[in-house]
This record gives C-alpha cells, structure tokens and sequence, in this order.
C-alpha cells in the first residue's frame, strides 16, 4: 500500500508540473494592451496567477481580462488583475483556457467545471483561442473518456435526458459532491453528464443537434474554435511544452 500511495503521490507531482510549464508558456503570449479572456478549471488557475505575478512585477501593462466563471473573478481580483464583463467588450484579443479533452482536429469537450456557457462565449470572441493542457487530455475520440456536460434549465432536465436516450447517449444528472442535491451553474442551470458508447465521431453535427433539443443552453463541445493547443509535458523528468497550430 505505501509503494501504491507514494506512486499516486509521483503522478500527480507530475501532472501539476506539467500545468505549471503549459500555464507559464501560455502567458508569454500576452502583450501590453490585450484583452485576455481567462479561463476557468486547474490549469487556466495557474495561467491566471501567472499573469497576476506578470503585473504585478511590471512586466505587463494595461491589461484587461474577462474571465469565464466567478471563480476565475474571484482569483483574478484577487491577484489585481483589472476585469471587466464580457458585455462590456468588443473584442477578445487572446482567450486562454484549458480542456477535459483535445483530440486530434482540435476540437474539444468542455464544462468539468460547469462553466462551459460563459468559455465558449469568450472563445467565440476571441481573435484567438489557445488552449492549455497536460497531455493527460490527449485522446485519439471525444467522449470515450470524459463526458460531454449539456446545460440545461431546471424543469427540462428530465425530458432532455430522455431526448439525448433516443440519441443513444445515457446521462446522469450531475450532483455536487459539497451540498445536498444538483451542481447549480453560474447561470442557475443544471447540468446533463452524457456519455455515448462508441464515443463522438462527429462533434461538429452532435453540437448543433444537442443545442436544437428545447430545455438545453449549450452543451460542452467546442468545434472549430481552438487556434492551438499548448500541451504540458515530462521528458527525462524535466516538464516542458509542445505547440500545435492549426494547418
């Protein structure tokens, strides 16, 4: 059990370190004057601090971020980063958010968080959206793995949940793991963990018949959005990034 316990411990040592190098490298593609959008999850919070530090240290002036959850204004006010509402912009320089799945067209499945609504509202925006990752969330098929979150308003949960089960997708209400009942998202919605047995083969048509079915708010498929992907790596113990463009 000690040999287990402390090979856990190892991964996870790992995985940060791998985080930390793909959140410093992202934030190196900030300039002076951007509008940033900022993500939200365990990597974008460390793409966050690092721009904070970046401020505050004077090596970055008059940025602005809007950020994708309010745990991301919580942190980023936090840190001193000025923000503002995404009502409030015109444009989107750079937006830098991670993903729960990459695969090999780049396109992705978000929302582990439940704030997909309000990322792929900034992405959408943005003049260029990179994504930062552990190459832990490198798959060869959308939803084999991880599944896709589908937002939906509280009284349609359950007819959504029947719709998807014609589609051949089985979900699960997703339950917070803090407080008795549902996770409630920052727009007061629920959300639908939904998993189809041979995985996505086709994110592009499934996104835009997902988002037709009545009750649902968008779900955590993001097609065609991601300009490059920034991915965290360990080669001979050293943690390092890899950068893919699009062609």
């Amino acid at each position: 059990m000690l040999g287990f316990a402390g090979y856990s411990y190892v991964i996870l040592d790992l995985q940060t370190q791998m985080k930390q190098a793909v959140a410093k490298a992202a934030v190196e593609q900030i300039n002076d004057g951007m509008v940033v959008g900022l993500g939200s999850g365990s990597t974008a919070a460390l793409m966050i601090e690092a721009l904070g530090a970046k401020l505050s240290s004077g090596k970055l002036h008059e940025i602005i971020g809007v950020t994708t959850s309010f745990q991301g204004e919580v942190l980023a006010s936090k840190l001193g980063i000025p923000l503002k509402n995404l009502a409030a912009v015109d444009r989107i320089d750079l937006a830098i958010d991670g993903a729960d799945e990459v695969d090999p067209a780049f396109q992705l499945i978000k929302g582990g968080g439940a704030c997909h609504v309000q990322e792929k509202l900034v992405a959408a925006l943005a003049e260029r959206f990179v994504v930062v990752v552990d190459s832990t969330k490198l798959v060869d098929r959308l939803n084999l793995g991880f599944q896709l979150p589908v937002e939906v308003l509280p009284t349609a949960w359950s007819q959504v949940r029947k719709t998807l089960a014609q589609l051949g997708g089985r979900s699960d209400l997703r339950m917070a793991a803090h407080k008795a009942g549902p996770v409630v998202t920052d727009q007061g919605n629920l959300v639908l963990d939904v998993s189809f047995e041979s995985g996505i083969s086709d994110p592009e048509n499934l996104e835009k018949i997902i988002n037709n079915i009545p009750g649902v708010l968008e779900n955590g498929l993001f097609v065609n959005l991601a300009d490059e992907v920034l991915i965290g790596e360990i080669n001979n113990e050293v943690p390092g990034v890899r950068k893919l463009e699009k062609s």
